[in-house]
């Protein structure tokens, strides 16, 4: 039997008053603002147009072009040299160093696989500021606008593994100029949706806008392949302060801030091995990212 109409209505009407709190939530000793009884945590509320665009598109024509065929398994590197017992005493921390040198270069890259596509992991911004030697306060300007242009701060929305904007410091003393633990510049990471909406207006509003920038210089033809660069999958910009006023949040209120900032971008992958940066280069360009070669 249906219910009557009344009571239908009465019962999607709202309270009237919240209920009452009984007990005083507890106050954060450092922020000063109410912590809730149950852990609330962000969670992605619009689709990312880049990210959608990465598994559908990039991610298969990515493993197309970048994968090597191995008809076996590989073989066991060859112990040419003894290894000492680890069980000797005499003999357990001395160091046994590689025949041939380093192996950084050397590696090959891990066989492919549907698990291991060449993938963004993350995007580091960081900027040098010459006068927070002197004045620690110049740095709050850099520290406001890299907020902006990352929307990450110290464990937003519950989610513990953001750091948001931090200090760099300086690690030695340089000359009498940099000295140890003092603040010279800060850094964000961004991981996820945000970093790929901040690569998205990287290459749609700030890079078409820029007069004197080609591209992304690509190494020499003869440059080697082996340099600890070139096995990293790390792709790294600089731009001019002059590209900070272009990015959609600074712009729309450019006059807040006492300055524009240079900033170095590094886009960190998860390839590693012999040609690692130039997998990385192939899957920035399917993100429209522009290289040029002098």
């Amino acid at each position: 039997m249906p219910h009557p109409p009344q009571r239908v209505a009465r019962s999607l009407t709202r309270f009237g008053r919240p209920p009452p709190i009984t007990k005083p939530l507890k106050r954060n000793w450092r922020t000063r603002l109410p912590i809730p009884h149950v852990d609330l945590v962000g969670r992605q509320f619009a689709p990312c147009r880049l990210e959608d665009h990465y598994h559908s598109t990039v991610q298969d024509n990515a493993m197309y072009m970048t994968y090597i065929h191995e008809s076996g398994p590989r073989p066991p590197p060859r112990q040419i040299r003894l290894t000492y017992d680890p069980a000797n005493p005499y003999a357990r921390f001395r160091h046994n160093p590689p025949v041939g040198g380093s192996q950084l270069g050397k590696k090959p890259p891990p066989p492919d696989t549907p698990d291991n596509v060449i993938r963004l992991e993350k995007i580091v911004i960081h900027s040098f500021q010459k006068q927070a030697i002197g004045s620690r306060a110049s740095l709050l300007g850099l520290i406001m606008a890299l907020r902006v242009l990352s929307g990450e701060t110290d464990k937003a929305a519950g989610r513990h593994a953001v750091t948001g904007v931090q200090l760099v410091r300086g690690k030695k003393s340089v000359g009498g100029w940099i000295r140890p633990n003092v603040p010279v510049g800060a850094k964000v990471e961004i991981k996820g949706a945000p970093m790929y909406d901040f690569l998205a207006q990287l290459v749609e509003f700030v890079l078409p806008r820029l007069k004197d920038f080609p591209g992304v210089l690509l190494p020499p033809p003869g440059a080697t392949s082996h340099s600890p660069s070139a096995v990293s999958g790390v792709v790294s910009i600089g731009l001019t302060p002059q590209a900070m006023q272009y990015f959609p949040q600074i712009e729309v209120n450019v006059d807040a801030y006492p300055k524009t900032y240079g900033m170095h971008i590094h886009f960190v992958t998860n390839a590693t091995g012999v040609g690692a940066e130039n997998r990385a280069r192939a899957l920035l360009s399917a993100f429209q990212l522009p290289f040029t070669r002098r």
